[in-house]
């Protein structure tokens, strides 16, 4: 029985029961990236061949807007922390419904689709953090891995659907599928406007005596993990694309994308509470040892090492993703929203990092004539980065706890200070 308490509940006891608004955030997890990937991922393709782009200009645009959406989301935390989370919901939402309905109208104005493209990562940034610290508002520590990862697989599920329903429309009826999304976000707009408001809406700011700038309290740790583990997962991300459709195809590029998404559905809820019990350093380690291989695997360049590769890089980043915000919240004296707004400010710089110079590194394989050697030079920073992040934990170390329990993992009174929920 001792054994049973200390493992924490299991993922249907943390979950349920859930509440209407609860039930209705994790649909909305699910439409919103659902509706958003009917468009997103097909964006490259629509500006250069539908409004004539060149590709020098559309990559500059797609690059400002993952800046954007990624980093953007600090400021959606601090603004959330100041007028609420339902409101700063549902203000982003109806940025975003804009920036759609700009793309529609930008069938007639090609010029407004750039700006159009700018309003929906906008919306996204304002969005994500008030919508994860809305999840988890109230929840005790044992139960928010459950949360999160309940959202996250929702929002996988959603980006994975969302491009098989919409890849047929794209170029040939597009004035239609902007109209549908654009419906979808303003429907979706309205069930946020009759959600409820949490108690600590208003009176946060009055409790937190902590500076108020961006990045007070930011927990460096998880912060500095977090953007190495988004600058190495990008190489993937990135540059997956063009190495796997010449040497399969690009329906077979979509399966492994498919195989990557059903793992983060399916794994990371079942995972939730051994992540959460597991020591920050081993999490680390197990974490960027799954990148690691993923990457070295995706060098043999076959079908087979492209399936198994993405699915070691996303085993890797389950536990990766999912343990750096947990140790944040755990870490920072902040607000919920708060720190999963650096958290996102940590993604975008790692993300923006690896387009960066993780094109530049593919371009020169590519030119050699040996672009596997660009995986391999990626896991191996997968193994000799993440040792510099033991200097910063050693630097941030906190005593050791008492009762003998190893640092980095979750109790119910290790919270440093900050008030649970907020």
């Amino acid at each position: 029985m001792g054994e049973r308490t200390t493992r924490g509940p299991g993922l249907r006891v943390s979950l349920f029961p859930l509440t209407g608004p609860l039930r209705f955030l994790l649909l909305s997890s699910f439409l919103i990236p659902l509706g958003s990937f009917m468009v997103l991922p097909f964006m490259s393709v629509f500006l250069h061949e539908r409004l004539g782009m060149g590709l020098g200009a559309v990559g500059v645009v797609l690059a400002v807007a993952s800046l954007v959406q990624f980093s953007g989301g600090v400021v959606g935390g601090a603004l959330a922390d100041r007028i609420g989370l339902r409101r700063t919901m549902l203000w982003a939402l109806v940025v975003r419904t804009a920036g759609f309905a700009g793309l529609l109208l930008a069938l007639r104005w090609p010029p407004l689709a750039i700006w159009a493209l700018v309003l929906t990562c906008c919306g996204a940034a304002l969005y994500l953090p008030a919508n994860k610290a809305y999840l988890v508002h109230g929840v005790d520590d044992e139960r928010r891995p459950a949360f999160l990862s309940a959202g996250n697989a929702a929002l996988n599920a959603g980006m994975a659907v969302g491009p098989l329903i919409a890849g047929p429309f794209v170029l040939s009826s597009p004035g239609w599928l902007f109209a549908a999304v654009t419906a979808l976000f303003l429907a979706v707009t309205v069930g946020h406007a009759r959600l409820p408001g949490t108690t600590a809406e208003h009176s946060t700011g009055s409790q937190e005596t902590a500076p108020s700038g961006l990045l007070a309290g930011v927990a460096p740790l998880p912060f500095a993990a977090n953007a190495l583990a988004f600058y190495l997962y990008f190489h993937f991300q990135h540059f997956l694309a063009v190495y796997a459709v010449e040497r399969a195809s690009s329906a077979f590029y979509s399966m492994v994308l498919l195989l990557c998404f059903t793992l983060v559905i399916v794994v990371q809820p079942l995972a939730s509470g051994l992540i959460r019990r597991m020591p920050y350093a081993v999490a680390l380690a197990v974490g960027f040892t799954g990148l690691a291989a993923g990457l070295a695997v995706l060098a043999a360049g076959t079908r087979a090492a492209l399936l198994a590769g993405g699915a070691l890089i996303t085993l890797g980043d389950i536990v990766l993703f999912l343990k750096n915000d947990l140790e944040a919240l755990r870490r920072s004296p902040r607000s919920d929203a708060v720190v999963f707004g650096q958290q996102r400010l940590a993604a975008g710089l790692g993300a923006c990092a690896s387009g960066v110079l993780g094109g530049q590194l593919y371009g020169l394989g590519e030119r050699a004539g040996h672009t596997g050697w660009f995986w391999l030079l990626a896991a191996a920073q997968c193994l000799l980065l993440p040792p510099l992040l033991l200097t910063l934990r050693r630097r941030t170390a906190r005593p050791p706890v008492p009762d003998g329990d190893h640092e980095g993992a979750l109790t119910r009174d290790d919270t440093d200070g900050r008030v649970p929920g907020r």
